[in-house]
């Protein structure tokens, strides 16, 4: 079925940002109950280093100039690893050909946005809620399979959270001096050098993603140093803030030969306790279920309890093979 004449297609630009947060709410209220974003984060995504408004996504609107599709492809860094999402809105009946088109769009920019890096085939990834049984269906349609899965944790607080007993040898430095930023990327990129979907990046690259997010604070950044040298990492920022009141943890971060010792527990407990102190209701991150580390035990123990799974799936792609 082809998407129908109505439907006219434009690229997205930043002031489409309420337009395409209100499509998105409404595709999460379908499948989760509640909207998971804020229009600042569909500001976030379309300033997106790297992503060119240009080529890169697709708005579609319907006769009455309704916004009913946003679909869009993101290139990691100069990877071949590729991030796409589709959306249609629920409920409106004639958008299977639609949807279909947009998929169709997404999966060749990928393999586009893979040649032009210097790849023969792109590793493209696409979020889906667990909950949503639909689009996972979808995705096999497309010959994606499961790649990993995300679970979201929540801790709640309910007054003041007593900070952690200080380690031996540990002193905390905040992310406010590019010194301290520096040491930062240096131990998130090779603690994660293992992770699932992990991307090599330089530190200008990694310094702009973050600069031009929206929710960042570089005073919720603190990198540990044993005895004088960095060993682990925290990075909270504010993306939780204006819709749920919560502290978010995006980065927890240990140097493989300081593992073990107590610094993840540490740096944990030292999120929640600031987030509390910020008058924080509960504080969120994000956790893969196949960490190459005991992460997920970690949080458990330390209160947290999952709340949301997001499943990655993924497929490989070859330039033109989508069509």
């Amino acid at each position: 079925m082809k998407p129908s004449a109505a439907h006219r297609f434009s690229r997205p630009r930043a002031e489409d940002a309420p337009a395409i947060h209100e499509l998105v709410a409404a595709c999460d209220l379908a499948v989760i109950g509640v909207p998971d974003a804020t229009v600042d984060d569909i500001a976030d995504e379309l300033a997106e280093p790297g992503f060119d408004l240009d080529a890169d996504g697709w708005l579609v609107h319907d006769v009455g100039g309704t916004l009913v599709g946003w679909a869009w492809a993101c290139a990691k860094g100069d990877s071949d690893m590729i991030d796409i999402e589709v959306l249609v809105r629920p409920g409106v009946e004639g958008l299977e050909g639609l949807e279909g088109e947009l998929w169709r769009l997404v999966l060749d920019r990928a393999g586009e946005l893979a040649l032009a890096r210097g790849h023969d085939a792109a590793t493209v990834d696409i979020g889906i809620y667990r909950a949503d049984t639909g689009k996972q269906e979808l995705a096999k349609a497309y010959g994606f399979t499961p790649g990993t899965s995300f679970h979201r944790m929540r801790i709640d607080h309910e007054g003041p959270v007593e900070p952690p007993a200080p380690i031996p040898g540990l002193t905390l430095h905040s992310g406010e001096t590019d010194a301290v930023r520096r040491q930062a990327h240096q131990v998130q990129q090779e603690a994660f050098a293992d992770h699932f979907g992990f991307v090599k990046v330089d530190y200008e690259h990694w310094l702009e993603r973050r600069q031009a997010q929206s929710v960042t604070d570089w005073s919720q950044l603190a990198v540990a140093r044993i005895d004088g040298r960095p060993a682990a990492l925290v990075v909270g920022n504010n993306q939780f803030v204006p819709d749920e009141d919560c502290g978010y943890v995006a980065t927890l971060a240990v140097l493989p030969e300081h593992r073990g010792k107590g610094l993840g527990r540490f740096l944990l407990q030292h999120a929640f306790a600031a987030d509390a102190a910020r008058g924080r209701r509960a504080t969120l991150l994000h956790v893969d279920s196949n960490n190459t580390t005991p992460a997920l035990d970690l949080y458990l123990s330390a209160g947290m309890r999952p709340v949301l799974v997001i499943d990655v799936w993924r497929r490989l792609i070859r330039p033109g093979q989508a069509s």
